[in-house]
């Protein structure tokens, strides 16, 4: 009995070497870290939800009170539910540095942390993470990160006997859910209307957003593990190929992060696009991708759910259309210099040359875009029957390390943003090393071009580009790219795109260019590219659908 009263006792104090210091439970920590995140990481979260309210109104104010006090409630409530003895600081510690990196990305960046954002966080490669470190960002992790962790973890703790701790655990569970919602209930017609008009602010409640759309992101993941669902089971070449005279190349670039507005030949100020200028190509100027970045926009382009038809979890659980060619009997190769296919090409041949040696395109960590056609002429030859159709994955305009996207020799626009950290540099200085990264994409794809136009001689050769989706660089002070797509503003949707054709290729698949030419003045889409390309190549599917078809009525 002796050693049971003081056990109990040394669980409800801190430890003899605490004793004369503060101590708090952690009913209180939980509080107090609840409240620090509401203070430091909501900012983008408040200034969006008051936006158009009058700054000096007392009902302003009230509506303002009451969300923080709501948010902080909630938070609180959760941090109840998983915070013991055990957990409380290693599970704050991570938080607090988690949360503290992405406040700042959403406040220096306008970044909504919805699963599309949370599953690009999670599929960045370390490349593309080193190039967003920067100075502000440690100074940001310093105060508002490392600080607060030595401060949790010096805090002495507050114990209690387990049957009272279960009681007063559940009693402050209860009373911050209770002052939560009778906070939403002061403003709740207010609220409401906020949460129905503007969904996309509850992915700007930091912690909660990020961590409820990691679930989200695990869960589908679990549930779409496996092999995909084959789409490909009755693809076959129509009767027309037996008459061809050549054996078929077609090469599909897809871009990274290049946005219309930017795009010389959709009439942008500057010309951009020079190369492409002096080629036959048809431009189509009112393009659309499907999604607001790569994780969202890769698998959509190549899939028959489309953004018509968009279901993500469907998406991912099914195979490409890069799967139908290859059952068909066309060779498809997939050839990378940036973050891998996304999935679409799973169980088909592809090359990862981000990582080559080439001392001429590569300076160690990054190669530019050319390393792609290195070597292609060989690769193509390896097709049994010589038809083969090459995806080409770019490494584009990817931010924010704009001004590594391209060879010393078109730095034409001066000055320009050296540095990944765009807050050190004026707009002027990003939007001139955007954009001759754009002119580096237009070089690329008239050397694309100019191999097409040598193999000519031996196979009908196509072209066909359109970027994955485009990019903010500072319109209403958002930059970069993967705003929902409901509140995205045209910069991240309107992507370039861009057709070539042989004479040889318009000639074996019957296709009338100048009924092609026709349809770039009219809106097209991601949606366009699989059944455009099943209908110029003249693959049976019976996921092909001649709505989406640009070529139906062009073919003789």
């Amino acid at each position: 009995m002796t050693l049971f009263s003081s056990a109990r006792r040394a669980v409800s104090r801190p430890d003899s070497k605490n004793s004369g210091r503060f101590a708090c439970s952690i009913e209180q920590l939980a509080i107090l870290a609840s409240l620090f995140f509401s203070l430091s990481a909501n900012y983008l979260f408040f200034s969006s939800a008051l936006a158009g309210r009058a700054p000096g109104s007392p009902h302003t104010w009230l509506f303002a009170i009451a969300i923080f006090v709501a948010i902080t409630a909630l938070h609180a409530a959760g941090l109840l539910l998983v915070l013991n003895r055990w957990t409380a600081k290693p599970l704050l510690a991570i938080l607090l540095l988690v949360t503290a990196l992405a406040a700042y990305y959403m406040n220096k960046y306008t970044v909504f942390f919805n699963a599309e954002m949370v599953r690009n966080v999670l599929k960045t490669d370390v490349k593309e993470a080193s190039e967003l470190l920067s100075l502000g960002m440690l100074l940001h992790l310093l105060l508002f990160a490392l600080l607060p962790i030595v401060v949790v973890w010096r805090l002495p703790l507050r114990y209690r006997p387990w049957k009272r701790a279960i009681l007063v655990r559940v009693a402050y569970i209860a009373g911050a859910l209770l002052i939560a919602t009778g906070a939403i209930m002061l403003v709740f017609q207010d609220f409401s209307s906020l949460m129905r008009n503007h969904k996309e602010v509850r992915f700007l409640i930091t912690p909660s957003n990020y961590l409820v759309s990691t679930v989200k992101v695990l869960n589908a993941d679990s549930s779409e593990s496996g092999p995909r669902i084959p789409i490909s089971a009755d693809a076959k070449l129509q009767a027309s190929w037996a008459r061809r005279s050549k054996p078929m190349l077609f090469v599909l670039v897809v871009g990274e992060t290049t946005r219309a507005a930017d795009w010389g030949l959709d009439g942008y100020a500057r010309q951009t696009t020079p190369e492409l200028a002096q080629l036959d190509v048809l431009n189509f100027k009112r393009a659309q991708s499907c999604g607001t970045n790569t994780e969202a926009s890769v698998p959509c382009m190549f899939s028959p759910y489309g953004r018509h038809d968009y279901d993500e979890k469907e998406i991912r659980r099914h195979q490409s259309f890069l799967h139908i060619i290859e059952h068909a009997g066309i060779k498809t190769l997939w050839r990378d210099n940036q973050a891998g296919c996304k999935g679409v090409c799973d169980g088909l041949e592809q090359q990862r040359l981000d990582d080559s040696k080439d001392p001429e395109l590569c300076n160690g960590d990054r190669c530019l875009d050319e390393i792609l056609l290195k070597g292609l002429d060989a690769e193509v030859r390896k097709a049994k029957n010589g038809n083969i159709f090459v995806v080409l994955h770019q490494l584009g305009n990817h931010g924010p390390a704009y001004y590594q996207r391209y060879p010393a020799s078109l730095r034409r626009f001066t000055p320009t943003c050296d540095t990944s950290d765009l807050s050190k540099c004026t707009r002027e200085q990003i939007v001139n090393s955007y954009d001759n990264a754009v002119l580096y994409t237009d070089h690329f794809l008239a050397k694309t071009i100019a191999f097409l136009k040598a193999e000519q001689k031996d196979y009908d050769t196509a072209m066909w580009y359109m970027s994955d989706h485009g990019e903010s660089l500072g319109e209403n002070g958002i930059y970069l790219h993967g705003l929902p797509y409901s509140i995205a503003p045209k910069e991240q949707t309107s992507i370039p795109m861009v057709m070539w054709l042989s004479n040889g290729f318009l000639s074996d698949f019957h296709l009338d260019k100048s009924c092609l030419a026709k349809k770039t003045d009219s809106p097209v889409s991601h949606d366009n590219l699989m059944h455009t390309v099943l209908g110029m190549l003249q693959i049976d599917s019976k996921y092909y659908d001649r709505n989406y078809d640009l070529s139906a009525d062009c073919r003789k």
